[in-house]
């Protein structure tokens, strides 16, 4: 199941989400166009009409006050357009003299806009929320100067607009409803293509971890004629050439694992003969050993080797039986301990009463598992102590051999079971005695498992399942 990561994730942050940021400022963008254009065509409109009723009455500004707020008193109550705007005459000290509304008892505006036309002498408009109701209107006053001079007071027209408002909503819902449109069409047209890519994508990369994992030679099906058919039969390439490889590397190694075989046989045991034979001096007895006991090394390592391309080859085999492992485990601890203890390492056996059933292995097999492991905590322990036990729990028999040295760095631990891998480690050997260990286990249906100890060293723990 696909997560939204990776390439996915990188199209919707870099694509959808372009475009729905580009989407919601042309949204921002028409809203306002919108709204500037309805708020400016109505106070256009306002301002007009403020103009044209002043320029009216200035034929009335001679008339006495008294007449002149009668005849305002007359043309707000015959005003035409009350419905959706209100007319008010309003007297130099701010209250209302008459109004279209009919009742003008009421509390007089406090908006800006009166005491601006006032003192300016000019029309002046006001937007917002109404000081006395909270509701949105738009004002337009316009003073009104008598012949002397003077300001006796200011036409003003008041309209709502929550009706615009409620336009500019529905224009903004529109154009939102069109972004939400595209972004769909973009995030089914986006999801088709990224599926495109991501799917053969995903089988490549699942193939490509398949041949890293060893499986050389296995090939990628692709039916694209474009990069992503380039990638997997530039893969499928690789793939052949490493399988070829390794074939001619595994073939090499097992001619001549078998060529060195003869001749190490030779010299150990013509070795071990002069090492028997009366008469030699001190120094050359010592050679003689030296020569003996490079050569079993030689000899083990050309058998890991053999170990090794069998089974890269498949033709390793188990030699299964019913097992007392308990006594396998511990003849191989105690054997070793005695060649230990001449390199002064303790080999301590970590005894129990608990009762370890016989199992289904290969005998041969697991004592080669159990002396590898003792030999690598000897050789990288860099310790004088190696403690070793064995239990049965949740129906596995588990062994554990514990070095208290260095112990592995932890960048090389998932590491260290890979073939003809050393890491930081300078002490001779091959690199694939692990390796040989951690498959003869796999084969048993059971789990090599390495890390560092607590307090020090390495702890080795080898899970065998009660039953094959």
């Amino acid at each position: 199941m696909l997560k939204i990561k990776g390439l996915r994730r990188r199209w919707l942050l870099n694509t959808v989400g372009v475009v729905c940021l580009m989407g919601l400022a042309c949204v921002l963008v028409i809203t306002s166009v919108f709204a500037a254009n309805y708020y400016a065509v109505m106070e256009s409109d306002m301002r007009y009409r403020a103009r044209s009723t002043t320029a009216f009455f200035s034929d009335y500004l001679n008339q006495s006050y008294n007449e002149y707020y009668q005849s305002c008193i007359t043309y707000a109550q015959t005003f035409e357009d009350k419905d959706n705007i209100e007319l008010q005459f309003i007297n130099a000290e701010g209250r209302i003299v008459a109004s279209s509304y009919g009742s003008w008892a009421g509390r007089s505006p406090t908006t800006p806009d009166i005491y601006e036309a006032i003192s300016t002498r000019g029309i002046r408009t006001y937007k917002g929320k109404n000081p006395l109701t909270g509701e949105r209107i738009m004002a337009v006053s316009s003073p009104m100067i008598y012949s002397n001079g003077e300001v006796i007071g200011v036409l003003r027209y008041v309209t709502s607009t929550s009706i615009m408002d409620r336009q500019i909503v529905y224009i903004a819902c529109i154009a939102m409803g069109a972004l939400l449109l595209v972004l769909f069409v973009v995030l089914v047209s986006s999801n088709y293509y990224i599926h495109s890519i991501l799917v053969p994508l995903t089988q490549i990369i699942e193939k490509a971890k398949m041949i890293a994992s060893g499986s050389y030679g296995i090939q990628i099906q692709t039916k694209f004629d474009d990069e992503i058919g380039e990638l997997a039969d530039t893969i499928n390439e690789l793939s052949v050439k490493i399988n070829q490889n390794e074939k001619v590397q595994s073939e090499f190694i097992s001619s001549l694992s078998h060529e060195l075989r003869t001749p190490l046989t030779a010299i150990t045991g013509w070795s071990e003969t002069l090492l028997n034979t009366e008469g030699l001096d001190e120094g050359t007895r010592r050679g003689v050993g030296i020569i003996l006991r490079e050569g079993k090394r030689l000899t083990e390592m050309v058998l890991e080797l053999l170990d090794f391309t069998r089974i890269q080859d498949g033709r390793m085999t188990l030699n299964v039986e019913l097992t007392d492992i308990r006594s396998e485990f511990e003849d191989t601890v105690f054997m070793y301990g005695s060649r230990l203890a001449q390199d002064g390492i303790t080999l301590e056996y970590l005894e129990n009463d608990e009762d370890i059933p016989e199992i289904s292995c290969d005998p041969k097999r697991m004592r080669q598992v159990f002396l590898n492991v003792l030999d690598n905590a000897a050789k990288h322990g860099g310790g004088t102590k190696i403690e070793a036990g064995i239990h049965f729990r949740n129906e596995m028999v588990t062994v554990c051999i514990r070095d208290y040295g260095p112990g592995i760095p932890e960048d090389e631990l998932p590491l260290v079971k890979k073939k003809f891998y050393k890491g930081s480690s300078k002490v001779r050997g091959s690199g694939i005695g692990l390796a040989v260990c951690d498959e003869i286990v796999v084969m048993h249906g059971g789990e090599l498992l390495l890390e560092n100890a607590e307090g020090g060293g390495t702890m080795v723990t080898i899970q065998l399942p009660a039953s094959l």
